[in-house]
């Protein structure tokens, strides 16, 4: 059953990446702008493959931050 859960887990999260990725492609913002908001993906990723709770408490973090139109400072 715990194997169940974790899979849907997975699931969710790895869709949850893909539409993190498409929001950022298409926003409008400054090139350094979306290669930060791109790292960040990133981490959250390369996360997933540790840790999937914490891959996807991070991944919660970040699309509020797009949703609320909060953006880190690119280089």
């Amino acid at each position: 059953m715990e194997r169940d859960s974790q899979l849907e887990l997975y699931e969710a999260v790895a869709a949850r990446l893909k539409e993190a990725h498409s929001r950022v492609r298409s926003l409008q913002v400054p090139e350094g702008v979306r290669m930060a908001l791109s790292r960040k993906l990133l981490v959250v990723t390369a996360a997933a493959k540790h840790d999937l709770a914490d891959a996807a408490t991070r991944l919660d973090r970040l699309m509020k931050d797009l949703e609320e139109g909060r953006f880190p400072v690119g280089d």
